[in-house]
């Protein structure tokens, strides 16, 4: 056995680097609040780089005096080591899809006209940057599979590039289309040219940290240059209005979807495109609800939403006559908690996922909403995206679980049957793990879902290693899931457990409302409620519990960090929302007031600055070991909320427990990571978990080889 320091309280105090104490006080309401670490929301000031590769040292040093931190690495690079595939999409007379060798940085897209046949490369991003940081932001074909848009996303950035590409003979055409951000490519029907959004060029050094306002969507025509490009939509009084643009899949209709903030309501415009000089209407814009278009039959639209239906309903509705009474329902909303998650056209039916306590359903309807029938799953997982098209009798889905890794399936939907179109191996034996779904009750007595998975023959002896997850915002569910770290984890002897969080997503608008603005503390007693249950169950303890979670996820383990220090044995709040009194003041951040509430209406001041993890913590406190991590170039939550918390938590520590930072360069908020960095940052927060938590690594009993 390797042997492993056992406790990080046991180990001396840390020398942090110094960080400079600024002078900023800002009144806020009568309130005067210090922001002394304000000089580190530059990301490209001298001062903030020395203090980055100050921090950087200080965590190399401490993580390299881990001796299984190699041995980590290694299992973790092999349980990646293995072939995985995307949900394949039909476009014209080709089959597309992704796919990874293994430890590929970025996957590869294939094309090909048979399924039984050798694909051919269509794009290799990993051909695009020596070290893998150039991703595919997003990828769109015109309908009869001639052109390919493919969006570049360089760092990790949000921004995307846009170019073409001729699917048959791989070579690209001219055309670039600059300063593209949440937005896809919705081709015209002839194929000569789509539809996207963009922003206004940001100013000199602002690229990843300027506020992004005042959203546009363009057309740009094939062979012409972007400043060519035809202005379709915009609104100078609305300068908080984002739009998606798509295009129905008769060719008919430009759909634009507008929405403000990341609260789940939108409203839909509509332009006729066999009438060039037709104006964009408006068609549902009372902003009330969900509105998602998943066909049309000429003038008669198909629409998902949450109107009048909290856990949603397909409906159909007249573009001559779209007020609600009007409104014929089609698939109505399930009783109980079930949740319509997703609903697409294939084979002239409704093809719908449901959220049955998290986990997926997948039920068949047709056109008029008759039950057609239900594709069975293997296990108790999640289906990813299903797709086809309308007109045919095949389409393809995805199915995973925590121990079961994402697998495709082909439906044959004459013959109602699914069948294995690849089946990924990995190098671990699933039948030696299990999944089981508790419940516990939170600090109101709300009844809440939580997915524990881990190695079979466990002893409920509160000696468990355990990784508590979770996420709890933006109509977000999490279900299970596959993941190679998972299996190392477990393969340590760890638990993983995921709750199911108020906020998400899971059970529908009520379940996400309880977990936001004035809610918003549910969400914490939720997490914290998880942790007492796991210790109480015997499942884990204090010393031996680490919480973990990425962006909301980070505000969420930074809160309940600061709330209930004494309650874990170990803490990583990854790319975090950590100053609620500024996160607007960045790129996207101001969009996220429909979750967080807004800083400058006093009442919603008041309730952020009760929970934001920047300003509760409390000097001379002591705090679990703590591992933040961001990277700098994440243009989604400014690193500049991980630099600050990790300043004043390194102040405030009481006692030897280590506060450290990972930084990650030329990465951002996690889209299209190159995989080399995803093993390296994963290999060091469980090396940092080894050492804080005492983990024998390799674990009794494992098989793993190291």
């Amino acid at each position: 056995m390797i042997p492993v320091i056992t406790s990080a309280q046991d180990a001396d105090p840390l020398q942090y680097p110094g960080t400079l104490r600024g002078d900023v006080v800002e009144e806020h309401f009568g309130q005067r609040i210090p922001d002394p670490y304000r000089w580190l929301e530059d990301p490209n000031s001298e001062g903030t780089k020395a203090w980055i590769e100050a921090q950087n040292r200080l965590t190399e040093s401490w993580l390299s005096d881990v001796p299984s931190r190699e041995s980590i690495r290694s299992r973790l690079t092999a349980l990646w080591d293995y072939e995985r595939f995307g949900t394949p999409s039909k476009e014209g007379p080709w089959y597309i899809f992704a796919r990874n060798d293994g430890l590929q940085n970025q996957s590869v897209i294939y094309k090909t006209k048979a399924l039984d046949a050798a694909p051919e490369v269509l794009i290799d991003p990993n051909a695009l940057s020596p070290d893998g940081t150039v991703a595919l932001g997003g990828v769109s074909f015109d309908d009869q599979g001639r052109y390919m848009a493919y969006a570049l996303a360089s760092s990790g950035s949000d921004w995307l590039e846009w170019h073409v590409r001729e699917v048959a003979t791989g070579r690209d055409l001219t055309d670039v289309v600059k300063w593209s951000k949440f937005s896809g490519a919705a081709w015209l029907k002839d194929g000569s040219g789509f539809f996207y959004s963009r922003y206004d060029a940001p100013k000199e050094g602002e690229a990843y940290t300027g506020v992004n306002k005042f959203q546009k969507v363009y057309f740009h025509r094939l062979g012409t240059g972007q400043s060519d490009d035809a202005l379709v939509y915009e609104r100078k009084d609305k300068p908080d209005w984002g739009f998606s643009a798509d295009v129905t899949d008769d060719g008919r209709f430009l759909v634009i979807s507008q929405w403000e903030g990341t609260e789940p309501k939108n409203r839909l415009f509509v332009k006729d495109l066999q009438a060039p000089d037709a104006p964009i209407e408006a068609f549902l814009d009372g902003f009330d609800a969900e509105y998602e278009v998943v066909g049309n039959d000429g003038d008669r639209f198909y629409i998902q939403t949450d109107k009048e239906a909290p856990r949603r309903r397909i409906v159909a509705i007249e573009r001559s006559k779209p007020a609600p009474e009007h409104w014929i329902t089609l698939v109505p909303e399930a009783a109980g908690s079930e949740v319509l998650s997703s609903t697409v056209m294939v084979a002239d039916r409704f093809v719908t996922v449901w959220l049955v306590d998290a986990s997926s359903r997948v039920r068949l309807f047709t056109r008029e909403g008759t039950p057609a029938g239900e594709v069975p799953l293997p296990a108790l997982g999640s289906v990813g995206a299903f797709t086809g098209e309308r007109d045919h009798q095949e389409g393809f889905y995805s199915f995973s679980s925590f121990a079961y890794p994402t697998t495709i399936y082909r439906y044959d939907f004459e013959t109602s049957a699914s069948t294995i179109f690849k089946q990924p191996k990995v190098d671990f034996d699933p039948s030696r793990f299990e999944t089981v779904q508790v419940f516990y009750r939170s600090k109101d007595g709300t009844r809440v879902p939580m997915f524990l998975t881990y190695r079979k023959g466990l002893q409920k002896d509160g000696a468990n290693p355990t990784l508590l997850y979770g996420y709890g915002g933006f109509n977000v569910a999490l279900t299970p899931s596959f993941s190679p770290a998972s299996i190392a984890w477990m393969e340590m002897g760890g638990i993983l457990a995921q709750p199911n969080l108020r906020g998400g997503g899971e059970y529908g608008r009520a379940w996400h409302d309880a977990g936001r603005l004035a809610q918003k503390q549910n969400v914490f007693d939720d997490f914290i409620a998880a942790a007492e249950f796991l210790i109480r169950e015997r499942y884990t303890s204090t010393p031996k519990l680490a919480i973990y979670g990425g962006s909301n996820g980070g505000l969420l383990v930074g809160a309940c960090l600061t709330q209930r220090p004494d309650l874990f044995g170990a803490a990583v709040p990854a790319v975090g929302v950590l100053d609620m009194l500024r996160f607007h003041k960045f790129t996207i951040g101001w969009a996220w007031k429909s979750d967080y509430g807004d800083p400058e209406v006093k009442e919603e001041f008041e309730i952020l600055l009760e929970y934001s993890p920047l300003h509760n913590i409390e000097p001379g406190t002591a705090y679990p070991p703590t591992l933040i991590t961001t990277s700098d170039h994440d243009d989604r939550v400014a690193p500049a909320h991980s630099f600050k918390f990790a300043a004043a938590l390194q102040a405030g520590q009481k006692g030897p427990a280590p506060v450290l930072i990972r930084i990650e360069t030329k990465a951002g908020h996690g889209a299209g990571k190159p995989t080399t960095k995803i093993i390296d940052e994963r290999a060091d927060m469980y090396a940092f978990l080894v050492r804080a938590l005492g983990v024998d690594w390799p674990a009794k009993g494992t098989a793993n080889q190291l």
